[in-house]
């Protein structure tokens, strides 16, 4: 009897981590609602315990060595942890005051705003094509943010509109920690993410309330969780799936993470997106694809140009190649 010894397809093994990945990220609204702490707590603590997972996991395979960080690099990495470290605690605010459907979905607006800022500070082409999906994302954002003419005029929920508020300033902070982080090349993003969790700490240690903490009790367990598993294991299937798999199909696992997202909201906390939300998810999905992958409307694909790929900042789950390379995290 043989027994086949050959390696497993690098695709197909990059295609699995990535799955667990996405997984893993879909319930990382229920592990921030059930520590029962502040946004502001849960990401000093995610920061805490990821960076000591996280850096045991670096000095285990010797990631320290030949480092590739200059004085230039460290400095962007830093300021794009900045607006990673604010995104975490705006997207984890979003998800008290709207649901965690809602929120990852209005988050998942982010790779429009890191075009945007790519045509603004670095003047990158923006094609007709990429305004119409553009349109298309902007009428699904509509739609699935549900807002009615009462809460426009004040009397309906304030705490909502609020929450919507949240979410896509988080998308708009991830867009410019993309846009910043991008330019750090030759350092493994592994690295990349350590220093922007260090950062994390002191950063928000002014606006973090220990008091609170006091009686957590077994609650401990979900902060712990979101540092060890959402952070250190999340990041290192990421990116060890990242180097393995073609832009089409890391485009569309990433879709994983929100569709497990909202099932999680569903099975946990009995939350569900109206028939006229529902109608704005797959075109906000579809603009996505569109964008990152750059389909055109008139059935061909845009020609894309190549670029390089530097390492990305804390936990990028982005939905393409290059952003997966260049952006932030959940």
């Amino acid at each position: 009897m043989s027994t086949d010894t050959r390696p497993a397809n690098p695709e197909t093994k990059g295609a699995i981590e990535l799955t667990l990945a996405m997984v893993l990220s879909g319930t990382l609204g229920v592990f921030v609602i059930e520590s029962g702490a502040s946004p502001f707590n849960v990401v000093f603590f995610r920061c805490l315990f990821g960076t000591a997972t996280l850096g045991l996991y670096c000095l285990a395979r010797g990631f320290f060595k030949n480092h590739g960080f200059t004085p230039k690099k460290l400095g962007l990495a830093a300021l794009g942890g900045v607006f990673i470290v604010f995104n975490w605690a705006f997207l984890f605010e979003s998800y008290e005051d709207t649901s965690i459907s809602v929120a990852t979905v209005v988050y998942h607006t982010q790779p429009f705003y890191v075009m945007l800022l790519g045509a603004v500070l670095f003047r990158d082409k923006l094609t007709a094509a990429k305004f119409g999906w553009l349109g298309v994302a902007f009428v699904g954002l509509i739609l699935v943010a549900g807002v009615s003419a009462a809460d426009l005029t004040g009397s309906g929920d304030s705490a909502y509109l609020a929450g919507l508020g949240y979410a896509l300033l988080a998308a708009v902070f991830y867009g410019i920690s993309t846009v910043i982080t991008k330019r750090v090349t030759g350092v493994r993003p592994h690295l990349v993410a350590l220093v922007q969790l260090v950062l994390g700490i002191f950063l928000l240690l002014p606006f973090t309330q220990l008091g609170e903490m006091k009686g957590l009790g077994g609650d401990w367990g979900w902060l712990v969780g979101l540092g060890v598993i959402h952070t250190c294991v999340m990041y290192v299937l990421m990116y060890s799936a990242y180097q393995k798999l073609p832009t089409p199909k890391i485009a569309v696992l990433a879709f994983v993470y929100p569709a497990v997202a909202m099932l999680m909201d569903w099975a946990v906390y009995g939350h569900s997106v109206s028939l006229l939300q529902a109608l704005g998810i797959p075109l906000i999905v579809a603009a996505s694809l569109g964008i990152n992958l750059g389909w055109s409307f008139a059935g061909r694909r845009a020609p894309v140009a190549p670029v390089e790929e530097p390492a990305p900042a804390a936990g990028a789950v982005a939905a393409s190649r290059t952003e997966i390379k260049t952006g932030g995290t959940r």
